[in-house]
């Protein structure tokens, strides 16, 4: 069965919300049961990624529950919870975090990256976008499009989000956790000051922490992410 087809067949039961995302062959869709009005959200993938598989099994409050991955000729499709809330991007647009607020959704990111971390995989893709506070208060990593399995190897395109991409995702040196881990660095900047570290780096203890996480050098940076919380 193609994507297309199986789509079409969850028509019946769904009916389209909105189009969360379109880019580079990934559609992701929310949709609503016509007769429960509960909503779910469904990634259309060209690739079956591994991730996806790995996390049908995992019950986190930091990462997202996915009810059903489902292999088809012509890639994925993965049917995943939908978080009412709004993203940390759509928290600054309001003002800056404090320090606890700031503790409060690194330490969500960091427990969803302990499990990733622990399992061999890189996140990528770290940012304001991708981490949703839910209406409860939850803090929810998401988005895995970009994440794999840390084996060593050079990325050969520039993956994840410019600014917070790390130097050895333009191919420069492997990438692994320590990535993610750089990715966090500037978010803690940009929800400390608005900014990212470059143009202005947070004060105190959290501007020391920030430029830890964000040494070019990956070696110099937390060497988890259980130590970065630890230091926050």
């Amino acid at each position: 069965m193609k994507r297309e087809e199986y789509i079409e067949q969850i028509f019946r039961l769904y009916s389209l919300v909105t189009v969360l995302s379109k880019k580079n062959g990934c559609e992701v869709i929310r949709l609503r049961h016509k007769k429960l009005g509960k909503d779910m959200v469904l990634h259309s993938l060209p690739d079956n990624a591994e991730i996806y598989k790995f996390l049908l099994n995992i019950s986190c409050d930091n990462l997202p529950l996915i009810y059903d991955v489902i292999a088809c000729d012509d890639g994925q499709i993965v049917l995943e919870e939908f978080i009412e809330g709004i993203t940390v991007t759509q928290v600054l647009e309001s003002g800056k975090y404090n320090f606890g607020g700031i503790k409060k959704v690194v330490s969500g990111i960091c427990t969803a990256l302990d499990i990733l971390h622990g399992n061999g995989f890189v996140h990528r893709d770290i940012k304001p976008d991708n981490v949703i506070i839910g209406s409860d208060g939850r803090v929810v990593l998401i988005d895995f499009n970009t994440v794999r399995k840390a084996e060593n190897i050079k990325d050969t395109v520039v993956m994840g989000t410019v600014g917070y991409a790390s130097p050895e995702q333009l191919g420069v040196a492997e990438c692994d956790a320590r990535s993610d881990i750089y990715a966090i660095g500037v978010l803690i900047n940009v929800m400390a000051t608005g900014v990212h570290p470059s143009q202005k780096l947070a004060k105190g203890k959290v501007g020391r922490i920030v430029k830890k996480c964000t040494d070019i050098n990956p070696d110099n940076r937390f060497n988890s992410v259980l130590a970065l919380l630890k230091a926050l």
